[in-house]
């Protein structure tokens, strides 16, 4: 089913979901609208929708033109593959894997530029923002396993654009997509870059985690008591997933550490179990974001390429456009060039979706009665028992 609905008004077409799973979430629409008719807002799961008032809506189709999951791209292949990582030990450790997006990011700032990511705000959401200084990169350094809030972030970097100014735009596949859809046209100064995205998980999911470990059921406010999120920290290593949450308790410092299978958070995620829907369908695999640059961790290198190995981390990045290819020869980095094939067969989100969990919706249900982690555990445990049920089903 079309993402859109049909205005009877001159019989043009308004943004309009019929279906959750045509909306991703990147706010084009919104940024767009001459009128400013288009407003979010958060459905049952935590995930924001829009809405037109047709009342002012005038008509003019720009949502359609900019919404992502509602334009068809071809799919491609890169034209270079590279494993790389940081100069820097320090900001390697600070990384999620082997620190190719500061390596970027830092070229870009030092020539007078901006660069866009994902960062926390005040209360621990998740919010897109922008940085002009390498002091401040820190901020959008690391993986956030929650969907970014794109805000005004088009338009800001449409306004850098527009005064010359380097800009490095860092997001997911879809929201790479709909700041290209929303800008119309191509600016040589402008570099998209984007990781190989799973999905994004649920912003009510993961401020209700919080809220429970934190606060223990209370209202106060996440913002002056927690003090470090960090969801891939390496005190256990590169490969093993782990989550720190440093906080004050009765003006004492606590701080939970845990592996990914320790923690429910990082569990519930990792098995798709809070995803947005559109992540399921996603619209944008096989670098049809249009981006310059895609990132990822280079899992597997072990097997594929042994003497690449780092404990500290390791970056996969593939250079998609002659715009991306152009920009990274300027660069002074660690780097070997890999095979596509290798960084697939170890990323399959490269080109594939997720499976939509058949009890995704029981986690939702079960938040509302129980804790968290329990919600978690029941939606894992009914996902496996239904696999293993399937699974015994066709093999009789």
């Amino acid at each position: 089913m079309s993402v859109y609905g049909i205005s009877q008004k001159n019989n043009r077409r308004m943004i309009e979901i019929t279906e959750k799973k045509d909306c991703c979430g990147c706010y084009a629409c919104i940024q767009v609208c001459p009128r400013h008719s288009i407003t979010m807002s958060v459905d049952e799961e935590g995930f924001d929708y829009p809405s037109v008032d047709t009342g002012t809506c005038i008509n003019c189709g720009l949502c359609n033109k900019v919404c992502p999951q509602g334009t068809t791209s071809v799919t491609s292949l890169p034209l270079l593959c590279l494993a790389t990582k940081h100069n820097s030990k320090d900001v390697q450790l600070e990384s999620s894997s082997g620190g190719a997006f500061s390596q970027m990011a830092e070229q870009v700032l030092l020539s007078g530029g901006v660069v866009f990511g994902a960062a926390f705000d005040n209360e621990w959401n998740v919010v897109h923002r922008f940085v002009e200084s390498v002091d401040e990169l820190y901020k959008l350094r690391m993986s956030k396993y929650v969907q970014s809030r794109i805000g005004n972030a088009y338009r800001e970097a449409e306004n850098f654009l527009k005064t010359d100014r380097n800009v490095l735009f860092a997001g997911t596949p879809c929201q790479v997509k709909g700041l290209k859809l929303f800008l119309r046209k191509e600016y040589k100064n402008l570099l998209t870059v984007d990781f190989v995205c799973h999905g994004v998980p649920s912003h009510l999911a993961w401020k209700t985690y919080l809220n429970e470990v934190v606060n223990k059921g209370s209202n106060d406010s996440l913002g002056r008591k927690i003090q470090r999120i960090q969801f891939r920290n390496k005190c256990f290593g590169w490969e093993k997933f782990s989550f720190v949450l440093r906080y004050k308790k009765e003006n004492a410092e606590k701080e939970i550490s845990e592996t990914l299978l320790e923690n429910p958070y990082l569990r519930g995620f990792i098995h798709d179990l809070y995803l947005r829907y559109s992540c399921y369908y996603c619209n944008n695999k096989s670098f049809r974001s249009g981006s310059d640059i895609t990132m990822c961790d280079f899992w597997g290198v072990k097997r594929t390429y042994p003497d690449l190995y780092d404990s500290k981390g390791l970056s996969g990045v593939t250079i998609n456009t002659k715009h991306g290819a152009k920009f990274v020869e300027q660069l002074s980095w660690n780097k070997s060039e890999v095979s596509y094939q290798n960084l697939l067969k170890y990323n399959p989100s490269f080109e594939h979706s997720v499976s939509l969990p058949p009890f995704r919706e029981y986690f939702f249900k079960c938040t509302h009665y129980i804790p968290f982690k329990y919600s978690v555990f029941i939606g894992l445990t009914y996902n496996k028992v239904f696999r293993i049920l399937k699974n015994f089903i066709s093999v009789r």
